[in-house]
C-alpha cells in the first residue's frame, strides 16, 4: 500500500508525517496526536518522486547508500555513465539509457515499456 504525506504545525514548526492507506482512500486531513494534519502532495513528490518523465530516479534498481559509488563506477566501466543519488538510486536520462544500464547489471524489466 502507498504512503501519503501529511503536513502539520507543531511546537517545533511544520512537520511532515507519512501514513499508509489503500489507493484512493487517503483522506485530505488526519489527526496526529490531537493535531490536524493536511495531505501534502508536494511532499509526496519530494519524498517519492513520480515515475513518469525523464530523468527518472529508480528505487527498484537502486543499491544501498554505501554502494552508490560502486554502482556509478560499474556502470561507467560498462559504457553507460549514470548518475547515482546519495541514497544509491540510479537516475536514468531516457528509456534507452535505462534499458542499457539494466542490461549492464544483468537485469531486465519484464513489464517495461522499452
Amino acid at each position: 500500500m502507498p504512503e501519503y504525506c501529511y503536513r502539520m504545525n507543531c511546537d517545533d514548526g511544520e512537520v511532515v508525517v507519512t501514513r499508509v492507506f489503500r489507493i484512493g482512500q487517503a483522506p485530505k486531513t488526519i489527526m496526529v496526536d490531537g493535531v490536524l494534519a493536511t495531505r501534502s502532495i508536494k511532499d509526496e513528490h519530494k519524498f517519492f518522486p513520480p515515475t513518469k518523465g525523464w530523468p527518472m530516479t529508480c528505487f527498484a534498481s537502486g543499491v544501498n547508500a554505501n554502494q552508490a559509488g560502486e554502482l556509478r563506477d560499474h556502470l561507467l566501466k560498462a559504457g553507460v555513465p549514470t548518475e547515482v543519488t546519495a541514497d544509491g538510486d540510479p537516475v536514468y536520462r531516457s528509456a534507452a539509457h535505462r534499458k542499457k544500464a539494466l542490461k549492464a547489471r544483468g537485469m531486465h524489466d519484464r513489464k517495461s515499456f522499452c
